[in-house]
């Protein structure tokens, strides 16, 4: 059963509830790093089940969703109310051909990308946090809000890889 909008906003926001949404995006990358380190390249693209992402899938995942995140914040920036378009994950992870990404490089992709993204969000203003845009599928997110997705989205896949390796970040 496919989880509605409410319940996916609800389940990726309950990963960072309590938690300051900055210091675990500043922290997600080199936990990434850490889990994945002595890891052989072939496990890390191994599928976990049939339909499931490999961990070398999944750190291709976060990096163009850190591309993403960068630009719907600056989006947003640049006008308040800007339309948010939604992407299909399955089908960039086969048009970007996920499964054959070096793992190493899409985390190193990831952690450049998270690394200008704090930068940028470091320097807003309180007024800028609330600027917002339209998600088509998720209606009105502030860049707050944005920040909060991404960090429990990183969590949620942080959580899958340390199931997948049997290991803790």
């Amino acid at each position: 059963m496919q989880e509605t909008t409410e319940q996916y906003i609800k389940r990726i926001l309950s990963h960072i509830e309590g938690k300051d949404a900055m210091k675990s995006q500043a922290a997600a990358p080199r936990k990434f790093e850490r889990l994945i380190r002595s890891v052989p390249k072939n496990r890390l693209m191994r599928k976990p089940a049939p339909g499931k992402w490999s961990v070398g899938e999944i750190l291709a995942h976060l990096a163009e969703c850190e591309l993403v995140a960068g630009y719907r914040i600056r989006k947003i920036l640049e006008e308040d109310g800007t339309p948010i378009q939604a992407f299909n994950q399955d089908k960039w992870a086969e048009a970007g051909h996920y499964a054959r990404r070096d793992p190493k490089e899409s985390l190193e992709v990831y952690a450049t990308l998270r690394k200008a993204n704090l930068a940028l969000l470091r320097s807003l203003d309180p007024a800028q946090w609330k600027h917002y845009g339209m998600h088509s599928e998720r209606g009105e997110e502030s860049v707050e809000k944005v920040v909060r997705m991404f960090a429990g989205h990183d969590l949620n896949h942080l959580g899958q890889v340390e199931r997948i390796l049997g290991r803790k970040a």
